[in-house]
């Protein structure tokens, strides 16, 4: 469920365009708010971020728009990078819809719950996908403990034990919104029960079924290619076609040792 056999990144919107679309709006955000720093990125940050006095006076929709924003480029890709490889699975399995309700209900509920516990600082301020993300993670919990026909053992295994990391590391890191994290898990857990009635097991077979029937030619027709196993060999076009996935790899990989204190 979990590991990524997308060709190219235009087969991996193709397939998932709701986790893409997301993807997109974190990064296109950060590029007009932190690295152009246009006036506009000033105006949507203010407008957008979730500030515990604006929400008391009736500012509502903050505590939605908040999950869109993010603190700097390591929070951006590190929340982006969770959506890639937690996200996939649960869109194909709930369908475009479902997926995207069950993503802001969730988030909604870790931004909630971090105003509610302390409406009266006024000052405080919070934002990024974190909340959301966590409800992924509790819908795949949910399917691990009550819904086993959905979720292989390997994958119930893997996210089981990268959820207890990301837990434990909730209370170990400064700057953590605990409540976000803890209460986005919940809201997880919360609607899984509805938006998995219905609900097939993720399967890659789906994907290379719909890459067939799409591929090639406006007729839909299978056509045996002889030189299938030479195509294999061109290393340089399958790079180029993963230099984005590679560019945020790298990022990704700087940003953590920059955490670790190794660079």
């Amino acid at each position: 469920m979990f590991i990524r056999t997308e060709r190219s990144v235009k087969e991996f919107i193709q397939f998932y365009p709701v986790v893409s679309l997301l993807i997109i709006i974190h990064l296109l955000l950060w590029v007009i708010i932190d690295f152009l720093q246009l006036p506009i990125g000033q105006d949507i940050y203010m407008w957008g971020v979730a500030i515990n006095g604006f929400i008391h006076a009736g500012e509502y929709w903050r505590l939605f728009t908040a999950m869109f924003l993010h603190a700097d480029l390591m929070h951006t890709l590190f929340n982006s990078f969770s959506l890639v490889l937690f996200g996939p699975a649960l869109e194909q399995m709930l369908g475009k819809v479902r997926f995207i309700i069950a993503y802001l209900f969730a988030g909604f509920v870790g931004n909630i719950a971090t105003y509610a516990f302390d409406p009266m600082a006024i000052d405080f301020a919070h934002l990024g996908a974190s909340g959301a993300i966590y409800g992924l993670f509790g819908m795949y919990i949910y399917m691990v403990l009550f819904r086993k026909d959905l979720i292989d053992m390997q994958s119930a295994q893997m996210v089981t034990v990268i959820f207890l990391i990301g837990l434990i590391m909730t209370f170990l890191r400064p700057g953590i919104n605990v409540k976000a994290h803890i209460f986005g898990f919940i809201g997880g857990i919360a609607v899984a029960p509805l938006v998995l009635k219905g609900a097939l097991p993720f399967s890659p077979w789906r994907n290379k079924k719909a890459r067939i029937f799409t591929a090639h030619d406006d007729h839909q027709e299978i056509k045996f290619d002889p030189n299938r196993w030479n195509k294999k060999r061109i290393v340089p076009g399958k790079v180029k076609k993963n230099l984005p996935w590679i560019f945020l790899g790298i990022l990704l990989l700087f940003g953590l040792f920059n955490w670790l204190g190794i660079l």
